[in-house]
């Protein structure tokens, strides 16, 4: 059958989408329906799935570790993610002024975003040595001695929350993009009415862009649950003590060193179930908070 123009056109619309297409089947929406299929059954790779219903789920209340990993993650959550929202946007407005070579800066401030995570690991690994790590050599050069960090239960979650200010520079280059979007006509009607700078970060800045610092924090908490590099190559096996024994390396535990994938899977929904309904709930407490050109969302 001969296609017309408009049959030949949506063919090739087709075809240029079916790679893309074919992927999202193959490998996201066939290992997300695997998956919770999984969690409802006692599987372990070798032998065949067996239908268990919600065992797994309830089991989860009667693991230490699951709890524990819970505890460690909003430690962490808590924690880093107001800092890094707050250093990244004061980095921004630092940024935004028209001084000589603010290119330099903005690309220095931004270049340790673009590491990647092992090697960053590796990087403040050296560090974090309590023997001969940067960090405690420029704590004595002030007669101060220096935790054992990393091999410190009480310091393992501060050192990997001080270790992911180094990630700040692409939050800030996100606010950056935001603060240049700032009409500069509301500035200067404030400015004429007599408000300091002060008062215009209050009143103008901040309002004009709270859906950037809503988006940011929603990521941010999202990608605060997923810690998980860290604790593979810094702490080994989630210690000292599971000090850092973070819920999605729970996860990869339970799934690829006890071959538990049915309880892994659990974990995995439960988590997905968390950000979903956490991200709804700020969203919607959000309301009052956030300005939107167009309305409140």
């Amino acid at each position: 059958m001969k296609l017309n123009e408009n049959g030949r056109q949506r063919l090739n619309l087709y075809i240029f989408l079916s790679p893309w297409i074919i992927g999202l089947l193959v490998f996201t929406l066939y290992p997300i329906i695997s998956s919770l299929f999984y969690s409802f059954t006692d599987y372990n790779i070798i032998d065949a799935p067996r239908f268990i219903g919600i065992r797994n789920y309830t089991d989860l209340m009667n693991d230490d570790l699951f709890f524990k990993s819970i505890k460690v993650t909003l430690y962490y959550t808590c924690l880093s993610v107001p800092i890094q929202l707050i250093l990244s946007l004061a980095l921004a407005l630092l940024l935004n002024q028209k001084v000589p070579f603010m290119g330099f800066f903005r690309t220095s401030l931004y270049l340790p975003s673009m590491v990647s995570g092992v090697v960053m690991s590796l990087l403040w690994l050296w560090i974090f040595n309590s023997d001969f790590g940067l960090l405690n050599y420029l704590l004595s050069l002030a007669g101060i001695k220096g935790p054992m960090w990393l091999m410190d239960e009480s310091w393992a979650i501060p050192a990997l929350i001080l270790m992911s200010l180094w990630l700040t520079g692409s939050g800030m280059v996100v606010f950056l993009a935001a603060l240049q979007g700032v009409p500069v006509s509301l500035q200067e009607a404030a400015v004429l009415d007599g408000a300091g700078k002060w008062q215009q970060l209050r009143v103008i800045t901040l309002p004009m862009i709270s859906p950037i610092i809503l988006f940011q924090l929603i990521m941010g908490i999202i990608d605060s649950f997923q810690t998980f590099t860290q604790a593979v190559v810094m702490t080994r096996n989630g210690g000292p003590h599971y000090a850092t024994y973070f819920y999605v390396f729970n996860l990869y535990t339970n799934a690829f060193k006890n071959y538990k994938i049915g309880y892994a899977s659990a974990l995995g929904w439960l988590l997905l179930v968390t950000v979903m309904l956490l991200t709804y709930l700020i969203f919607k407490l959000s309301d009052k908070y956030v300005y939107y050109e167009g309305g409140q969302n």
